[in-house]
C-alpha cells in the first residue's frame, strides 16, 4: 500500500503593506446601504426624527415571553449566583452554568424552532444587563457565546444543515467561542496568520489565537483562518464552526486579567486539525464580512451591560451619599458629590434610552443600525467607565476597598472598585474606542467617498478623477445648499417635545439639526482642505464621531422621555432626566466643536516622533522597571503544543 500522503504545510504570516491592510478591512465592509439610517443621516446633516419618533414597541407576545423569563433569570440572580464568590476564586461555578443552562439563557437569542427562547435583542440586552450586575464575568460569557460566537453566523449565514445540526446544541448544552485575534494580530485582519489548507473534503487548520473569550469551556469554536488561493479556491479569511475537543486543539493557556476575574479566556492553539469542508460558513473569503455583520448587532451586549452597570450605581450612590454626613449633612446635598450623581443618574436614562431604541430598531429590522449599534458601543463604554469612577470618587476611601476588606471589618461589601476593573475592558472589547472612531468615521464619510473617493485616490487615473469631479460637483451643489438653515432655527419647531408642566426637550432637539448641519459643514470642509490625508486625521474623526455619538444619545434621550410621557410610566421623571442628560451633554458636544479646529494633534504628534527617536530617554530616568523578561510578543509559529491542554468542557 502507498503511504497516505504528507498533510499540507500551514502558511505563514502575510506581509502586507498599509494600503494592502487598508483594501482588506474596505472589501469586509457592508458596501450598500438598502434601508434606511438615522445615525448615517444625522452625519449627513439631515436629523431624520421620522426614522425613531414615535419611538419603536414590542409586540405583545415579545413582551409577555420576555417579562416571564426576566422573571425567571432574577429569582436565579437572586438565589443561585454569588459574585463574590467568583470574584474571589476566578472562576464561575460549573453548577452556576448548568443552572444558566437549564434556565435556558445559551439559547436566548436561538429560535424556538431549534429549541432556544427566541428572545428579541430589546429582552436578550435586558437579559444581559440582569445577570451582568450578579456577575459581569456571567454576562461576558452569555454574550461571547450568543453574540459574537457561533449562534449569530449560523443564523445570519448558516446553511439549512449547519444550523439544524448546530442550534440545537448551542441553545441547550453547548457553549461557543469566537476566535479571530492572534498573537500579532488585533484590529488588523490583513495580517491574519491561521491558515486552513483545503485537504480533499477537510480544511486542515493551523495557528494560534488569542483572547479566545469562553474557549477555556467551549464547546464549539467559530474561527478564522486564511485559506490559500489555489486552483478551485478563491482563499481569502474564511469562517469555520469548529468542535472544541478535536484532534490538535490545544488550550495552553488561562488568561488572567485586571477585571472579569471569571472569565473563561484562553490562548488556543490548532496544529493539523481538521475540519469538514460542511462547517465552512459562507463562502470562501468572506470571513471578515460575516464577522463585521454579527457584530452590527453583537455589539449591542456591551452597551447593555454598562447600562445595568449604570443602574447599579445609582442604586449605590443614592444610598450611600444619603447616610454618609460631611459638615453636618449629607454628602448628596453638597453640590461637588451631588454633580456626580446627577451625572450618573442622566447618563444611564440617556444610556438605556440608545441600547433600546437600537435594539428595538434592530428587532424591526426596518432601519440599517450598523453606525446606531457601533454608537452604543463607543459611547457606553466610555461613559460607564466614567460612571464607574464617579461612584468610586462619591464612596472615597470605601470605593477603594474590596468588597471583601469592607465585609471583613463589618461594613456592607459593596464592590465599587470591581466595577471599575470590570467595566475597564469594554472600551477595548469587540473594537477598541480608537477602532470604533475610525470604524464609525468610514461609515460617516461614505457618501463623500462614494462621489468624491476617487478624486483623492492616487492610484486612480486622471479620466476616473474627472468623472468624479464633475460627480461630485452635482452632488454637492444640491447637498451643501441643505445644510445653510432647517427646522432647528424654527423656534416651534418639535413642539410635542414640549408638554405643559414638563421641561422643554424640544430646544435640544432643534440644538440637534443644527448641530448636524454643522457637523456635516465641518466634515466637508475637512475633506476640502486635507483631501487624502484625511484618513490621517484621526483626532479630527474621532471628535467627529463624539459629537455623532452625542447628538444620537441627546435624541434617544428625548424620544424616550416622550415615550414614557404618553404611556404614563414616570414621564415628568423622565422629562427631567432627559433635560438633565441634554444640557449635560451639549456643553460636551460644544467643547468637541471647538476642539476640531483648535487642538494639540500636530504638537503631539511632533512629540511622539521626539519618544520614538530617543530624544526624551532623559525623562525616563530615576525609576526602574518591574516588567519582567521576554517577548513582547509570544512566538505563535505553527506546530505541535507542547503544553498541558487546559480546556475543560462543562457539563
Amino acid at each position: 500500500m502507498s503511504a497516505p500522503p504528507a498533510p499540507p504545510e500551514p502558511s505563514q504570516t502575510p506581509k502586507v503593506t498599509e494600503r494592502e491592510a487598508r483594501r482588506v478591512a474596505e472589501a469586509a465592509r457592508e458596501q450598500d446601504w438598502r434601508k434606511p439610517s438615522f445615525a448615517k443621516e444625522l452625519f449627513l446633516g439631515r436629523f431624520r426624527l421620522d426614522l425613531i419618533h414615535p419611538h419603536p414597541l414590542p409586540a405583545g407576545e415579545d413582551v409577555r415571553r420576555g417579562e416571564e423569563f426576566l422573571a425567571r433569570l432574577r429569582d436565579f440572580c437572586e438565589t443561585r449566583i454569588d459574585g463574590a464568590l467568583i470574584e474571589r476564586e476566578a472562576r464561575i461555578p460549573d453548577e452556576v452554568i448548568n443552572g444558566l443552562k437549564e434556565l435556558g439563557a445559551l439559547g436566548m437569542k436561538i429560535s424556538t424552532h431549534y429549541g432556544g427562547l427566541g428572545l428579541t435583542q430589546v429582552y436578550y440586552n435586558r437579559a444581559l444587563a440582569l445577570i451582568g450586575s450578579a456577575s459581569p464575568a456571567l454576562g461576558a460569557l452569555l454574550s461571547a457565546h450568543q453574540s459574537i460566537g457561533v449562534p449569530q453566523p449560523l443564523k445570519i449565514f448558516g446553511t439549512q444543515e449547519q444550523k439544524d445540526a448546530f442550534l440545537p446544541r448551542l441553545a441547550r448544552t453547548d457553549i461557543s467561542a469566537f476566535l479571530l485575534t492572534e498573537p500579532d494580530v488585533g484590529s488588523d485582519p490583513a495580517r491574519l496568520a491561521t491558515s486552513a489548507v483545503p485537504d480533499g473534503d477537510d480544511y486542515v487548520l493551523d495557528g494560534v489565537k488569542l483572547w479566545t473569550t469562553n474557549g477555556v469551556v467551549a464547546d464549539l469554536l467559530v474561527v478564522m483562518a486564511r485559506v490559500p488561493k489555489s486552483e478551485g479556491h478563491r482563499g481569502g479569511i474564511t469562517a469555520f464552526v469548529v468542535e472544541a475537543d478535536a484532534p490538535g486543539i490545544t488550550v495552553e493557556h488561562r488568561n488572567a486579567f485586571m477585571g472579569l476575574r471569571g472569565l473563561e479566556n484562553g490562548v488556543t492553539r490548532f496544529h493539523r486539525v481538521r475540519v469538514p469542508a460542511a462547517n465552512r460558513i459562507g463562502p470562501e473569503g468572506a470571513g471578515l464580512k460575516i464577522a463585521l455583520t454579527t457584530l452590527n448587532t453583537g455589539r449591542l451586549s456591551l452597551p447593555a451591560m454598562c447600562v445595568g452597570a449604570g443602574k447599579w450605581s445609582l442604586k449605590i450612590a443614592r444610598e450611600w451619599s444619603a447616610v454618609r454626613e460631611q459638615w453636618g449633612r449629607p454628602v448628596a446635598r453638597h453640590e461637588a458629590v451631588g454633580a456626580k450623581i446627577s451625572f450618573i443618574a442622566a447618563t444611564t436614562f440617556a444610556l438605556e434610552a440608545m441600547v433600546d431604541l437600537a435594539s428595538q430598531m434592530a428587532d424591526e429590522d426596518r432601519n440599517d443600525i450598523r453606525i446606531e449599534a457601533a454608537l452604543a458601543k463607543l459611547y457606553g463604554s466610555e461613559m460607564g467607565c466614567l460612571i464607574a469612577d464617579e461612584l468610586v470618587q462619591i464612596r472615597g476611601g470605601r470605593g477603594f476597598e474590596t468588597a471583601d476588606s469592607l465585609a471583613a471589618r463589618g461594613e456592607r461589601a459593596v464592590p465599587a472598585e470591581q466595577l471599575l476593573r470590570d467595566l475597564r475592558i469594554n472600551r477595548i472589547f469587540e473594537g477598541s474606542t480608537e477602532i470604533m472612531h475610525l470604524l464609525i468615521a468610514r461609515e460617516a464619510v461614505d457618501a463623500h467617498l462614494k462621489v468624491a473617493g476617487d478624486i483623492i485616490d492616487p492610484d486612480k487615473p486622471l479620466s476616473a478623477k474627472a468623472k468624479a469631479g464633475a460627480n461630485a460637483a452635482g452632488f454637492y451643489a444640491r447637498w451643501l445648499p441643505k445644510l445653510v438653515t432647517g427646522p432647528g432655527q424654527l423656534p416651534r419647531t418639535y413642539a410635542e417635545f414640549n408638554p405643559p408642566g414638563h421641561p422643554d426637550l424640544s430646544a435640544h432637539l432643534r440644538y440637534v439639526e443644527r448641530s448636524a448641519r454643522k457637523l456635516a459643514r465641518s466634515t466637508f470642509y475637512a475633506m476640502s482642505r486635507w483631501q487624502g490625508r484625511m484618513e490621517t486625521k484621526q483626532g479630527f474623526l474621532g471628535r467627529i464621531v463624539d459629537i455623532g455619538a452625542e447628538l444620537f444619545a441627546m435624541s434617544a434621550a428625548c424620544v424616550r422621555a416622550e415615550l414614557l410621557r404618553t404611556t404614563g410610566e414616570h414621564g415628568r421623571e423622565a422629562y427631567q432626566l432627559a433635560d438633565v442628560f441634554c444640557h449635560q451633554s451639549r456643553i460636551r458636544a460644544e467643547e468637541l466643536f471647538t476642539r476640531l479646529w483648535s487642538n494639540t494633534d500636530d504638537l503631539d504628534r511632533r512629540v511622539v516622533e521626539g519618544v520614538l527617536s530617543g530624544t526624551y530617554t532623559w525623562l525616563e530616568e530615576g525609576v526602574v522597571d518591574p516588567s519582567g523578561d521576554g517577548p513582547w510578543i509570544a512566538d505563535a509559529t505553527p506546530g505541535a503544543s507542547t503544553k498541558e491542554n487546559v480546556h475543560r468542557p462543562i457539563r
